[in-house]
C-alpha cells in the first residue's frame, strides 16, 4: 500500500524528469534544501492489486505503464522536463508543474485506452497542492509533499473507474465551459487519521464512473453539482407541485411502504453510456436574420418542422425540441461539445431571412465529432414555398447520412402542415405557450390563452392536424390541473382529436393526442398505452412516446419499466429538464438513491442553480438517512439566496418534520395565500393551518382553520361529487373538524374510485390519507369489520415502510401507533398530506 510520503523514480532512465519543477514559492527563513512548488498530481491505484498473484501483478503494471507512456500529457510534460513519475506498487503518481489541466487530460486518455483493457480495474484522485523536492536513500532527487498526500486521499474515496478531484480543483476547473458540465460534487468524505476532503466525481458520457462512490453511499450528499457561480440561483423551471408535489405524491407513499415490491435491480444505476450512432443528429436553432424581429416564431417554426420531418425517419436518431432549443442561434457555438453533449455525430444549423413575399433559407450539416462541414445549401424562394423548402431540406439531410426512407416516410416528409402560414405563425405561439405550463401559476395563464390562439388557427384552416392535436392537449391539461374539471371540458379535448383522427387516421401526432386524453381526462392507462404504441409507429423519435409511457408504467407499479423508458426518452431529449427530474422520482420509490442524487446531479448542469432541485437534493438525506439538518440548511440558504421562492421549497411535509413551532409558523408564512393546486384540487392556506394546530395540539385554532377550509373543499365535491382528490381531502378536513362518519365515507369514496390497484402514485395517497381519517377519528373495530367484508381493501394492502427514515420525524406518530388494528398501516401520518 501507499505510504503517503516520498516515492522512488521509475527505474528505466527514459522516466526521469529531464528538468526541475519551476518554483512556485519559497521564503526566505526556510532551508534551502525545502524548496515548495505548486504541482498537479495524478494519483493512480490498481483496483483490487493485492488479491492478484504475482505475476498478474508483475503483467498489469507493464500493461499500465505503457499505456500511460503513450499518453499526450506524459509525452509532452516529459519532454518540457515538467513531470516526475513516481512508482507505488500497486500504481503510480504523476506529478505535472506545465499547468492545471494536464493532469485531468492525462486521466481522460487513461481512461479511454482501458476501453480496450477490461482487465486493468483503475481508481484516479487529482489534487493541485505544494510538493517539495527532497533527496531519497539513494540520494536521487525526488519529491513528496501535501500535494502528493491529499491525491492520494482523493483517490481513496473512489471506487474502480471514478476519476475524484479535490474540491478545489474543480471549483478551478468549473469556471470553463469545457469542464463545468462533467463535475459531480460528492460531499465529504473520511480518510486517513479522520482527515475529511471534500471530493467532486469527473465522468463524461463514455469515460469515468458515474455512480456514487461506496464510501459516499452511506451518506447522502446535500449539495448537487459543482457550479462557476454556486450562489447564483433560477427561477424554478418546474415548479414545487410539479415536481416537489409530486415528491410528496411518491416519496409519501414510500415512507410508509406503500410501494409493493422488492427491487431486482443491479447494485449501480443505469450509465446510457451507449456509443454515439452515425446516423444521428440535432437541429440546432435557426438565426433569425430578418430586420423584423417579430419573424423569430417564423425562423423558429422552419428549424421546427424541419426537425419534426426528419424524426419520422425511423433510420435516423433525432435529438427533440426541448433540448436543441437550449442552444441559442446568434451566438458563437462549441459544436463538438453540442454534440457530446447531446450524443448525436451531426448538427445541422442554418438561418432564415423573411423580406416581403420572399425568403431565404440557408443550411449546414455539420459532423460533429470533427467540426467538418459535410453539405450546405442556400434557398431563395416565394415565401408560400417554405414548407418545400423544408421537406428538401429533410431529404437532402436523411439522403446525406444514407438513411433508409420508406415510401410512407417520405409521403410523411413531403406532406405540409397547413397551406395557410398565418395558421401555422398561430400554431407556433400556441406551441410556446403550450411548453410553459408545467407552473400551475403559468398554466392558469396560459392555457386560455393557448386554447384562443389555437381556435383561431384551426378556424383559418380545417384540416390543420397538428393544430387539433395540441388544442387537445391543451383542454387535457386545463382539465387536469383542475382549473375546469368538468365533463364539458372533456367533451371539447375528444371533439379536437376526434377531428384530427378524422383528417389522418394513421397520424401519430392525432394518437399521441389520444393517449394524452384517456391519460389525462380518465386514467384509463390501458387505452393510452394501446394509442402510444400505435403512435410510435410513425413517430419512431418522439421522446413524449416513451416519457408518457413511463408515467403509465409508473401508474401502473412497474418501475424497473418506467425506468427503462424514461432513460430512453433522454436519449432522445438528452437535457429535458422535467424528464430528468421526473426520471430522479421515478428512482427515489425504488431506493435508489444514488442514483437519485445522481440525476439530479444531471438536472443541475442543464439548470445551475435551480433552487427545486437544489431543496429536493437535501430532502434526499431525509428519505434516506432521516437526516433534517440538509433540509434546514439549504432551505435557509435558498431563501436568504431569493426570498421569493420560499413559497416553492418550503415544503409543509418536510418543515413539519423539524417538530418546531418555529418552522410551522415559517412554512405557513412562506405558503401561498390563495392555496396551491395538487392533483387537480386546490389546498387551502386554512388546511394547512389546521393541520399545524392540530400537531401543536390547539384544537380551538384547529376547528377554526378546518371549518374555513371546508368552505372550499365542500364546493368543489358539491360540483364534482366523483373527484377523488378533493374527496380525500375533505375527509381529512372532516376528522381534523370531529366529523367522523362523514370523514370515513369520504375517505373510503376517494379509495374506491382510485384503488391502488388503479394507480400506483395517487392511489396509496388517498390509501394514506384514509388511513389518517382512522386515526384521528379514533376509527377502532371498523377497520376490523371492513376488511372482513372486503368494502376497505386498501388498508390490508399496505405494508410496514421499507424506508422508515422519514416516518421517525413525522409529528403526532403516537395517534397511529395507539390504534394497533392500524398498525399496518402506521407511518401515514407521516406525509399528513401526502397528495399535497
Amino acid at each position: 500500500m501507499h505510504s503517503g510520503f516520498a516515492f522512488r523514480e521509475w527505474c528505466s532512465p527514459s522516466w526521469r524528469p529531464r528538468g526541475k519543477l519551476s518554483p512556485i514559492l519559497m521564503s526566505a527563513e526556510l532551508k534551502p534544501h525545502l524548496r515548495l512548488e505548486i504541482a498537479h498530481v495524478l494519483f493512480i491505484d490498481i483496483v483490487g492489486y493485492s488479491k492478484l498473484l504475482i505475476d498478474e501483478q508483475k503483467e498489469l503494471l507493464q500493461e499500465l505503464n505503457e499505456i500511460v507512456r503513450q499518453t499526450e500529457q506524459v509525452s509532452a510534460a516529459g519532454a518540457e522536463g515538467k513531470l516526475v513519475r513516481l512508482p507505488t506498487g500497486d500504481g503510480m503518481a504523476l506529478v505535472f508543474s506545465n499547468n492545471p489541466e494536464a493532469p485531468v487530460e492525462c486521466a481522460l486518455e487513461i481512461s479511454k485506452a482501458l476501453q480496450n483493457h477490461p482487465e486493468i480495474k483503475l481508481r484516479m484522485g487529482i489534487h493541485s497542492g505544494a510538493v517539495n523536492q527532497i533527496a531519497d536513500v539513494n540520494d536521487r532527487s525526488n519529491v513528496a509533499g501535501a500535494g502528493i498526500n491529499i491525491a492520494q486521499r482523493v483517490m481513496d474515496c473512489g471506487d474502480a473507474g471514478h476519476i475524484l478531484f479535490s474540491k478545489h480543483v474543480a471549483e478551478d476547473l468549473a469556471q470553463y465551459r469545457r469542464w463545468q458540465p462533467y463535475l459531480h460534487d460528492l460531499g465529504e468524505c473520511e480518510v486517513k487519521h479522520g482527515v475529511r476532503v471534500s471530493v467532486v466525481n469527473l465522468y463524461t458520457e463514455e469515460l469515468g464512473n458515474p455512480a456514487t462512490p461506496e464510501k459516499f453511499s452511506r451518506v447522502p450528499p446535500v449539495e448537487a453539482a459543482v457550479t462557476a457561480t454556486p450562489s447564483s440561483t433560477s427561477k424554478p423551471a418546474v415548479p414545487r407541485w410539479a415536481m416537489i408535489g409530486t415528491v410528496a405524491l411518491i416519496l409519501g407513499a414510500v415512507a410508509i411502504g406503500f410501494f409493493l415490491f422488492q427491487s431486482k435491480r443491479s447494485p449501480t444505476a443505469a450509465t446510457a453510456s451507449t456509443a454515439i450512432q452515425e446516423k444521428s443528429i440535432a437541429v440546432l436553432p435557426f438565426e433569425n436574420l430578418s430586420a423584423n424581429q417579430e419573424n423569430a416564431f417564423f425562423t423558429d417554426g422552419v428549424q421546427d418542422e424541419i426537425l419534426t420531418e426528419l424524426a419520422k425517419i425511423a433510420d435516423l436518431k433525432v435529438i427533440s425540441r426541448t433540448s436543441v432549443m437550449q442552444y441559442k442561434s446568434g451566438v458563437a457555438r462549441n459544436l463538438r461539445e453540442i454534440g457530446k453533449q447531446l450524443g448525436v455525430a451531426h448538427l445541422l444549423e442554418g438561418s432564415v431571412q423573411r423580406v416581403g413575399g420572399k425568403v431565404r433559407v440557408n443550411a449546414q450539416l455539420i459532423d460533429a465529432r470533427t467540426d467538418g462541414h459535410l453539405w450546405a445549401e442556400n434557398y431563395d424562394r416565394p415565401l408560400d414555398d417554405v414548407f418545400a423548402i423544408q421537406s428538401e431540406i429533410a431529404k437532402t439531410i436523411a439522403n446525406q447520412l444514407q438513411a433508409k426512407l420508406s415510401p410512407q416516410e417520405k409521403a410523411a416528409i413531403e406532406k405540409p402542415p397547413t397551406t395557410d402560414l398565418t395558421a401555422y405563425d398561430l400554431y407556433l405561439r400556441a406551441q410556446a405557450l403550450f411548453a410553459d405550463t408545467s407552473d400551475p401559476i403559468h398554466a392558469r395563464e396560459k392555457l386560455p390563452q393557448a386554447e384562443r390562439v389555437l381556435n383561431e388557427a384551426v378556424g383559418r384552416d380545417p384540416h390543420f392536424l397538428l393544430a387539433w392535436c395540441l388544442l387537445s392537449r391543451v383542454h387535457g391539461q386545463i382539465y387536469w390541473l383542475g382549473f375546469d374539471h368538468t365533463p364539458a371540458r372533456l367533451d371539447q379535448a375528444n371533439a379536437a382529436v376526434q377531428t384530427a383522427l378524422r383528417l389522418q387516421p394513421d397520424a401519430g401526432e392525432a394518437h399521441l393526442a389520444l393517449a394524452d386524453y384517456y391519460y389525462h381526462g380518465f386514467r384509463d392507462y390501458g387505452r393510452a398505452r394501446s394509442e402510444l404504441a400505435i403512435a410510435r409507429r410513425t413517430l419512431p423519435n418522439n421522446a413524449e412516446v416513451f416519457e408518457y409511457t413511463g408515467y403509465i408504467d409508473r401508474r401502473e407499479g412497474h418501475w424497473e419499466e418506467a425506468t427503462r423508458n424514461l432513460e430512453h426518452a433522454l436519449e432522445l431529449d438528452p437535457r429535458n429538464f422535467l424528464t430528468i427530474s421526473q426520471l430522479a422520482l421515478t428512482y427515489q420509490p425504488q431506493h435508489r438513491y444514488a442514483d437519485v442524487a445522481r440525476t439530479y446531479d444531471r438536472a443541475l448542469m442543464i439548470v445551475p442553480g435551480d433552487p427545486l432541485t437544489r431543496i429536493g437534493r437535501a430532502n434526499l438525506a431525509i428519505d434516506w438517512r432521516a437526516d433534517i439538518k440538509p433540509f434546514q440548511t439549504m432551505l435557509a440558504t435558498l431563501i436568504a439566496e431569493d426570498p421569493s421562492v420560499a413559497p416553492d421549497v418550503d415544503d409543509p411535509n418536510y418543515s413539519l418534520c423539524e417538530r418546531s413551532t418555529a418552522a410551522a409558523a415559517r412554512s405557513l408564512t412562506n405558503y401561498p395565500r390563495d392555496g396551491t393546486v395538487s392533483n387537480g384540487v386546490n389546498y387551502p392556506h386554512a388546511y394547512w393551518e389546521g393541520v399545524v394546530a392540530y400537531c401543536q395540539g390547539d384544537s380551538a385554532k384547529a376547528h377554526a382553520a378546518f371549518t374555513a377550509a371546508r368552505s372550499e373543499v365542500e364546493k368543489t365535491v358539491e360540483k364534482q361529487p366523483d373527484f377523488a382528490a378533493a374527496l380525500s381531502l375533505l375527509g381529512m378536513i372532516d376528522a381534523g373538524l370531529g366529523r367522523k362518519e362523514e370523514a370515513l365515507r369520504q375517505g373510503r369514496r376517494a379509495c374506491e374510485l382510485l384503488p391502488i390497484s388503479k394507480d400506483a402514485i395517487d392511489g396509496p395517497v388517498f390509501a394514506a390519507n384514509l388511513a389518517q381519517i382512522c386515526a384521528w377519528t379514533g376509527e377502532r373495530d371498523r377497520h376490523r369489520t371492513d376488511r372482513s367484508s372486503g368494502a376497505r381493501p386498501e388498508l390490508s394492502e399496505l405494508r410496514p415502510s421499507q424506508a422508515p427514515s422519514l416516518l421517525g420525524l413525522a409529528p403526532r406518530r403516537s395517534a397511529l401507533r395507539k390504534n394497533r388494528r392500524l398498525a399496518r398501516a402506521e407511518g401515514c401520518e407521516a406525509m399528513t398530506c401526502a397528495s399535497s
